[in-house]
């Protein structure tokens, strides 16, 4: 069947457009699509084009098990489409867990028990000719279960299996909405579940696009930190001995230190007066005019830094025609953030300026202003941290409210929500306690389930799994609570800081799903999401329209979004050359 006449079968049986449908694709093996009970198998090359007819005429809501590992077809084609439903991060929502499978999903979905999952035998993929467990040609074993060889790659053989494999991927989706109405609140679990299949959607994107890098910048900012090319093994051990020399002439002759080992380093400290219980950055920042050696230890870690991590290896692995690509994902497995690889999410600020607009564009930068205090506020309805809000500073009428300084309310906010209740904030959060009510209670309540071990809930639906500490029972049997305390404490502030930092997930993927949808008239690609930061690549004549559309698709996330409408969320948006020039 061409292309024609799929759009037209799929279009005679599609509804209004965001009407589901099940599709499977195999570059040069075609798609198969499924709506309802029926199926069509589509043998053809290029099954992009098909998708992309089908996007054009129906916009229908294509449903998926999961994107591929490596290139995604329809992003490296060019075709974006604008509604998924992604099952595998559907089953991440409700189940809190990132490790997953479509035979766990489907099992799941079945009640069948995760361990009774088949295994492949010796034979092939193709070369399944009937193991005593029914038709080989069809997905479902008899005992309920996906086919192992199905699930290895045997889906993609045929049109055919396309055809069937997209068929279970609707039964899947629509078990998961009868899943996702169980939670408390439904409506926003379906939701949520849409723009998170969006968000899949977008790391898809993201990892085909790639971040523009200035290839020349790149070279001469690694060569100024860790030195030049290596020209073999022998070479970079001289270079590597060399920025270990720039330290250890400090102490003098005779003194053997190996910088990498921290216990070495807080001995050589100790020889200088410095008496230190730990080595880490923000630690010896506090001392780096005590010493010059302290000075130069810092400096020397950002030299080892760029050298090992992002110097001329990460270089010739990552960066190709001028792009840094690496995996994207949508969900961390923890509160549901989103995470890259590849040196994506952990740039060092040195490498920034190497970050830079191709010829004819700029890169327009949104940054959310403090976040996690407006999503606090969204999420407990308090309404005297509603009205904070509405201050660009929000930190600062909570500070005139609790009579203390900016700096000490914004302390004790963050502190409420991450759960350190000493220090210097530890009366202004007694203060919080009195002057918001609500929104502490609010966290008081995920810290008490937290601690109890019990699975806490993001405003969206997404589950945050509590761990449980396997030595509980020793410990009772010892007599010792102090560990038991200790993990229980630990999952309190986990849970409490879960609560909002996965609200504040949903709150961004919502808006950069929302900016991807908006761009794309304008030429304009998201290249970046690094937690609550945007930065879009957008051709220089559309620059000052990105930046309103940025600023609008914000307010129309928070309208969807927040269960407070009051709440007022705030952007910083630049338009700059180089990531480095964004304030």
């Amino acid at each position: 069947m061409g292309t024609d006449a799929a759009i037209e079968w799929v279009t005679e049986r599609v509804g209004a457009p965001g009407a589901d449908l099940g599709v499977a694709i195999r570059p040069g093996v075609g798609l198969g699509i499924a709506v309802a009970d029926d199926v069509l198998p589509v043998g053809t090359d290029d099954p992009a084009s098909v998708v992309a007819g089908i996007e054009a005429a129906v916009a229908p809501r294509w449903v998926w098990f999961d994107r591929p590992s490596g290139p995604d077809p329809l992003a490296a084609a060019g075709v974006r489409v604008a509604r998924c439903w992604d099952v595998l991060t559907v089953h991440r929502l409700l189940h809190g867990r990132w490790r997953t499978s479509v035979a766990l999903v489907w099992a799941r979905l079945h009640d069948l028990a995760p361990d009774g999952l088949p295994t492949m035998g010796q034979l092939g993929l193709l070369d399944d000719h009937g193991d005593g467990d029914g038709d080989p040609e069809q997905p479902v074993r008899p005992d309920g279960y996906l086919r192992p060889e199905w699930v290895a790659g045997g889906w993609s053989a045929t049109p055919e299996r396309l055809a069937r494999w997209a068929a279970l991927a609707l039964d899947a989706a629509a078990r998961q909405r009868r899943l996702l109405g169980l939670r408390p609140l439904p409506e926003r679990a379906h939701s949520t579940a849409r723009s998170e299949s969006a968000a899949e959607l977008l790391c898809a994107e993201l990892e085909v696009d790639g971040l523009p890098i200035d290839t020349v910048e790149a070279e001469r900012l690694i060569t100024e930190a860790a030195g030049p090319r290596p020209r073999d093994e022998t070479h970079a051990d001289e270079l590597r001995r060399a920025r270990d020399d720039e330290v250890l002439a400090i102490l003098g002759p005779g003194r053997a230190v190996d910088l990498r080992n921290p216990a070495d380093v807080k001995a050589m400290l100790r020889t200088v007066g410095l008496d230190l219980p730990d080595t880490r950055a923000w630690r010896l920042e506090r001392h780096q005019d005590d010493h010059p050696l302290v000075a130069a230890l810092l400096r020397w870690r950002k030299a080892e830094r760029i050298s090992t991590t992002y110097g001329w290896r990460w270089l010739d692995e990552h960066v190709h025609a001028g792009r840094l690509r690496g995996e994207w994902s949508s969900c961390d497995g923890a509160a549901g953030r989103m995470t890259a690889s590849a040196g994506l999410h952990n740039l060092p600020a040195e490498l920034r300026p190497a970050v830079a607009a191709e010829a004819g564009h700029v890169l327009v930068r949104a940054d959310l202003g403090q976040i996690e205090p407006r999503v606090l506020a969204a999420v407990s309805g308090d309404a005297a941290l509603i009205a904070a809000t509405a201050d660009d500073d929000l930190y600062q009428p909570v500070a005139t409210r609790l009579g203390v300084t900016r700096d000490v309310a914004k302390v004790a906010v963050l502190g409420a929500m991450y759960g350190s209740t000493t220090g210097r904030s530890a009366h202004a959060l007694r203060g919080l306690e009195q002057a918001y009510p609500t929104a502490m209670g609010v966290l008081e309540a995920a810290a008490r389930a937290g601690a109890a071990g019990e699975d806490v809930y993001t405003i969206g639906g997404r589950r945050v799994r509590m761990w449980v500490d396997d030595r509980s029972e020793e410990i009772e049997a010892d007599a010792s609570l102090d560990r038991a305390r200790s993990v229980a404490a630990a999952r309190g502030r986990f849970a409490r800081n879960a609560l909002i930092q996965g609200a504040a997930a949903e709150l961004f993927k919502v808006w950069a799903v929302t900016v991807r949808a908006r761009a794309e008239p304008l030429g304009a690609r998201i290249v970046l999401c690094l937690h609550d930061e945007l930065l879009l690549h957008v051709p220089d004549r559309r620059a000052a329209d990105a930046v309103t559309l940025v600023g609008d698709a914000l307010d129309e996330a928070a309208f969807r979004w927040s269960p407070a409408r009051d709440v007022r969320f705030v952007a910083d948006v630049t338009t700059v050359r180089r990531w480095s020039e964004a304030k």
